[in-house]
Parts: structure tokens; C-alpha cells; sequence
């Protein structure tokens, strides 16, 4: 692997990483749903709250009958009620890799990620694909037949959701990242959702060693087949951003380009987090702000570009207003950590990205 740096420094990045997806998790949790959420009505949502340009959790609503209806859990992540994460599959993957490092190592199988989703994961905390494989895991289908029996859903984002973990634990590592990631998704995904996850996990261990985050894309890039269309579309994203497009134009350009594939496909949303990413350039306020507004998965979308920021800069300068309010606490539906603390996961974390240095 690439040297990272000193213990404190990858330390602070996994820290960073954690943190960072936690909080662009809480923040487009209360927007999820993209088919109604819009960045148009994201955005006229901020507008009428005073909270553009944004920089902090989202505003409650201004009234109960504003005409904006959030998502039944606001009450727990919006600027001013958050004490502690509030549940959400987003995070629990990132424990139940964590877990699935812990228990198998990193020689680990896809039956033996079926087997810990099993014991560890309940079934209605799982949603589309996630929710096919475990039923025909359940039913006694084998890899890869859990991932194509019955599922619609083999091109969505719930694998690139999980791939965090293996970026942390293969700091500088991108293409061994992506291999660890593959492995995982495969239980669930085929084409386009598998290569979410490679290209996710990829860019997330990128982040540890490359010195801007466009260097962390190109690199992510390299580990997926260039003719597939999640790489045609994060390189067509990349290639409006050098024309010096605006983002809203950016987005704009490629929400045409990628129309039909609905809102929880892993290619529009690859697509958004890349716009937020590169036009938030390595801040993490206007990275994480921008990848919500830009609407689709936004809680997905949010804490991927949060873990992948957080990795680039580090725990010690992401905003206060992102970290305090967690209170350094994780809710989680994963069987055995509810309630952990998030400095705790970061040190687990470092434990095993050290152990493969």
C-alpha cells in the first residue's frame, strides 16, 4: 500500500471518513425521495427558510403545512433536534463491514457476507436489492443467484452504500479497495451497481494519498471498465466541470442524459455525488451542501461525499456545526452496536487498516 503517513494522521482521516459520512447522512436524510424531492424543490425548500447558501443541517419547516413535507424522521436530524445519529442503512453497512472485517477478515467470502446480514441485519431493515438477496439467501440461494433471482433492482446504489469500509481499510489502495468491494456487492448487484461500489470504495482509498479529489476520480476510474456507463457518466461530469459549466448546469446536462433510470440507480446518483465532489473541491461544508441539493439518494449521496471528504481532509477540520451535534453516538439497527460511539468504529477501523499495511 501507499504510505499514509503518520498513526495520528490516517487516525484523523478514518475519523474524518466516519464523521463525515454520518453527517452527510443526517443531512439529506429528511429530503430522500427523489422522485418528489427535486433540486428545484430542495432548493425553493432553503429559499423559504432563509438557508441558502447552506451550511448546516437542514431547517425544521417554517409550518406544518408549508406545502413541503419531509421525511417522517426530520424531527431527529434537522439543525437545532439532533442528539446522536438517527438510525439509517447508510451507516449500518458501514458497521456491517466493519464487522464482516472483524469476523472473517479480509480474505473473506460473499457467502460469509450473506451469513452476517443473516444474524446481524433485521429483514425490514433492508430495502430493494438488499431486501431480494436476503429473502433468497433466507430461501437457501447461493451467490450469485441471490443477486439476479427476483431482483429489479441489481443496477441501484445499495451496493456502493456498503463499500465504505474498504476504502478506510485500504488507504492508498484503491484497486485492492475495489476488489474487497466487488466481493461484498456481488451478493446483491450486477453491472452498474457492482461497479458503484468498486468505483466508491476506490475513491474513498484514493482519498488517503491523492493530493486533490479530481486526482482521487481519475484514480477511482481506473478500477472499472471505462465503457460502462457509470464511467461514461462520472467522465462526462468531469468533462463539464473543465468547460467551467455551472454546477447547476452540470447537472442539468446529465440529469438529460440519464433520464428514464430513475432516482435510485447507481449511474445518476454516481453522477451527482461526482458534481458535488468536484465542485465542492476539498471543502467539506460546500462538498456535502451541494451533493444534497443536487436531490436524487440524498442521504446515499450525501454521506458518501462526507466519507470521501472527510478521508481528503480529516476529522480535525470538518465544521462544528457538522460533528457536535452527533454527540459521538451512532443509532444502528445492527444487532450488537446500537448506541456505539463513533470514535470507537474509527479506532476499530484503524485497528484493521494497519493490520494490512
Amino acid at each position: 500500500m501507499t504510505p499514509v503517513g503518520t498513526e495520528p494522521e490516517l487516525a484523523d482521516r478514518i475519523l474524518g471518513g466516519w464523521l463525515g459520512r454520518i453527517a452527510g447522512n443526517m443531512l439529506g436524510k429528511p429530503v430522500e425521495q427523489g422522485d418528489l424531492w427535486t433540486r428545484e424543490r430542495i432548493d425553493r425548500y432553503l429559499r423559504q427558510a432563509a438557508a441558502l447558501p447552506l451550511t448546516d443541517y437542514l431547517p425544521e419547516p417554517i409550518s406544518e403545512s408549508d406545502g413541503f413535507e419531509l421525511r417522517p424522521e426530520w424531527r431527529q436530524c434537522v439543525r437545532g433536534r439532533i442528539h446522536g445519529s438517527c438510525r439509517d442503512d447508510d451507516v449500518d453497512y458501514a458497521i456491517l463491514g466493519l464487522d464482516l472485517l472483524e469476523t472473517y477478515g479480509f480474505d473473506f467470502s460473499t457467502e460469509q457476507v450473506g451469513d452476517l446480514w443473516l444474524l446481524r441485519l433485521p429483514y425490514l431493515q433492508t430495502f430493494t436489492a438488499e431486501r431480494a438477496a436476503y429473502r433468497n439467501l433466507a430461501n437457501g440461494l447461493k451467490p450469485p443467484l441471490t443477486a439476479t433471482y427476483e431482483n429489479p433492482y441489481q443496477e441501484w446504489i445499495g451496493a456502493l452504500i456498503r463499500a465504505d469500509i474498504y476504502g478506510w481499510t485500504c488507504p492508498g489502495a484503491p484497486r485492492r479497495a475495489a476488489s474487497l468491494a466487488r466481493r461484498d456487492a456481488v451478493l446483491s448487484h450486477t453491472g452498474n451497481g457492482v461497479y458503484g461500489a468498486m468505483w466508491a470504495a476506490a475513491l474513498i482509498a484514493a482519498a488517503f494519498t491523492a493530493p486533490t479529489v479530481r486526482h482521487a476520480i481519475d484514480e477511482a476510474l481506473a478500477v472499472i471498465p471505462a465503457s460502462c456507463r457509470l464511467a461514461r457518466t462520472v467522465r462526462r461530469v468531469v468533462s463539464l466541470h473543465d468547460t467551467r459549466m455551472t454546477w447547476e448546469d452540470t447537472l442539468t446536462t446529465v440529469a438529460e442524459e440519464t433520464a428514464g433510470l430513475g432516482w435510485i440507480h447507481s449511474v445518476p446518483n454516481a453522477a451527482v455525488l461526482t458534481a458535488g465532489l468536484l465542485y465542492g473541491d476539498g471543502d467539506f461544508t460546500r462538498t456535502i451542501t451541494l451533493t444534497v441539493r443536487g436531490g436524487l439518494d440524498t442521504d446515499s449521496n450525501g454521506a458518501t461525499a462526507g466519507s470521501v471528504t472527510g478521508v481528503l481532509t480529516g476529522a480535525e477540520t470538518i465544521p462544528d456545526q457538522w460533528t457536535e451535534p452527533l454527540e459521538d453516538t451512532v443509532r444502528s439497527a445492527v444487532f450488537g452496536f446500537d448506541g456505539v460511539r463513533i470514535s470507537e468504529l474509527a479506532e476499530r477501523t484503524v485497528r484493521l487498516a494497519r493490520a494490512e499495511d
